[in-house]
């Protein structure tokens, strides 16, 4: 099955958004619990969708747009710290 069709929910602006917000939950609160980050970028994508499409209308694409951004914010987090060996746990 190819789910590439998600792709064409991902709003970039959101993304970008979530992923700063995950970052500095991650850096700035030590009493913020990691495990709670891609539950709270998902709220945030969806939160964020639904204010930028206020005017125009809210609809079940522009919430699945925002919760699809929100997460992929986290993958994409993980992917950027494996690329670059930030936290050493690169094997050899």
């Amino acid at each position: 099955m190819d789910i590439n069709f998600l792709f064409d929910y991902v709003n970039p602006l959101i993304l970008g958004i979530c992923l700063l917000l995950g970052f500095c939950l991650k850096t700035a609160f030590d009493w913020f619990p990691n495990k709670y980050i891609p539950l709270t970028a998902l709220c945030m994508g969806t939160l964020i969708a639904i204010l930028i499409n206020f005017q125009t209308g809210i609809n079940a694409e522009v919430v699945l747009g925002g919760m699809i951004s929100g997460l992929a914010s986290t993958g994409l987090y993980e992917m950027l710290r494996n690329l670059l060996d930030k936290d050493g746990k690169k094997e050899n």
